[in-house]
């Protein structure tokens, strides 16, 4: 046995059955959506929380970064983990850790008719929902890129990532709600649930693939920390994620603030976004995987974006002498709407070719190195933009939201992210 390659004991072992592949997935969009509740979720119920917890806008902000912080910091050794673990110890223990951070926030840290937590509580118990939560991006996305076949991965991809605005729109329906009924022990109670209802679908359906891998795909280049390409690519998908999560974070007060706008029109606002975004990152991924342009696809969204997020805050300057009335509410949600929908189509593509240059064995890694990128971008985003909206206005900020996605146009190379 010790004169068999590795591969080859690989392609020995029985091989699981394919439209097992089905099951791996939906396991992954139940875990993803679990955590994007409450990642992107939170956010939703902004207004509340600045009230419940007495926060200014700066506090909030902070408040509301802190999670996205604690995922940067830890994103990149889960995925490491992942590629020594595998993927189901990985998001088992993901998952519960998280459920069980979020039982804590609810017992312990939300406001009740005497007592309001402080604010360092409260932080202390995002960033550790974020530490935790973490796991779940690279443990589901090596997974899945071992099931699917190169012809569908940027489909199944896309499937997956669907499940980020699945989770906040679900959030976007159901914490404010909760927030204003029966106040933030029951928003965190309810998306520990979310999370131990995912455990258990993992604990029945997650496994490795076995014989499904092919020879090609066993191979463990250099490794995705050394490779400057992986990491120009994840730098690219972090600058990209920034003008969402403006949008995520800071949506509801914006037209809270600025248009006056009531709970009905917010709530239809960051539903439409995350229900657009679905829609779009699945055609995306399927539209990429039949025409082999992932490269290009990602180029036109991020000057897509940038054209949009101009003319929101275009449209913001031109109507701030009366932004409350029907018309510019109407125009300032629209486009914010479009913005965020355009922001948030390309996850699905820009993960698949960034785990295929990373080849699968080392899939959670890279994507750990991605999601280290992206959520400083969500620790850091809601931080600063109270400061730009203070220091110059909301159309200002959306302005410079648009720029973001400029400045990733460098980094996406020219030549294709495919490894050869």
């Amino acid at each position: 046995m010790s004169d068999i390659p590795a591969p080859a004991i690989l392609l020995s072992a029985p091989a699981a059955p394919a439209a097992h592949r089905w099951k791996v997935l939906a396991v992954g969009v139940a875990a993803n959506a679990a955590f994007s509740a409450a990642a992107a979720g939170l956010p939703t119920t902004a207004v509340f929380m600045r009230a419940g917890y007495r926060l200014d806008n700066d506090q909030l902000g902070l408040a509301l970064g802190l999670m996205g912080l604690g995922v940067a910091l830890f994103e990149l050794p889960w995925g490491l983990l992942t590629d020594r673990w595998g993927d189901r110890p990985v998001l088992l223990t993901g998952l519960s850790a998280t459920a069980a951070a979020l039982a804590w926030l609810s017992v312990f840290a939300s406001p009740t008719a005497g007592v309001v937590p402080s604010l360092w509580l409260l932080a202390a118990g995002l960033v550790l929902v974020g530490v935790l939560g973490g796991s779940v991006n690279g443990a589901s996305g090596r997974a899945v890129m071992a099931w699917f076949g190169d012809s569908e991965r940027g489909l199944a991809m896309s499937i997956r990532q669907t499940a980020v605005p699945l989770g906040a729109g679900l959030g976007a329906l159901l914490l404010p709600w909760l927030a204003a009924r029966s106040g933030f022990a029951a928003v965190f109670g309810a998306l520990a649930a979310m999370c131990a209802a995912a455990a258990v679908l993992a604990v029945c359906w997650l496994r490795d693939p076995g014989g499904l891998r092919g020879p090609g795909e066993l191979r463990d280049p250099s490794g995705p920390l050394r490779d400057a390409r992986v990491w120009r690519a994840a730098a690219a998908i972090g600058l990209m994620c920034c003008p969402q999560f403006a949008v995520l974070t800071f949506a509801t007060v914006f037209l809270h603030d600025f248009s006056q706008a009531g709970i009905g029109t917010l709530t239809a606002v960051m539903v439409a976004v995350q229900l657009g975004a679905m829609v779009a990152r699945i055609a995306s991924g399927r539209w990429t995987d039949r025409h082999g342009n992932r490269r290009a696809f990602l180029r036109r969204c991020a000057q897509l974006s940038a054209l949009m997020f101009a003319a929101l805050g275009a449209v913001a300057w031109l109507v701030s002498g009366g932004p409350t009335t029907p018309g510019a509410v109407l125009a300032t949600a629209a486009l914010l709407t479009a913005a965020g929908v355009c922001a948030s189509a390309w996850h699905g593509v820009a993960y698949t070719e960034l785990a295929t240059l990373a080849g699968v064995n080392r899939a959670g890694t890279a994507l750990g190195m991605a999601n280290s990128c992206v959520y400083l971008g969500l620790f850091l985003t809601p931080v600063a933009l109270p400061h730009v909206v203070a220091a110059s206005s909301w159309p200002a900020a959306w302005v410079l939201a648009g720029v973001a996605m400029l400045a990733a146009l460098p980094l996406l190379p020219r030549a294709s992210w495919r490894a050869s």
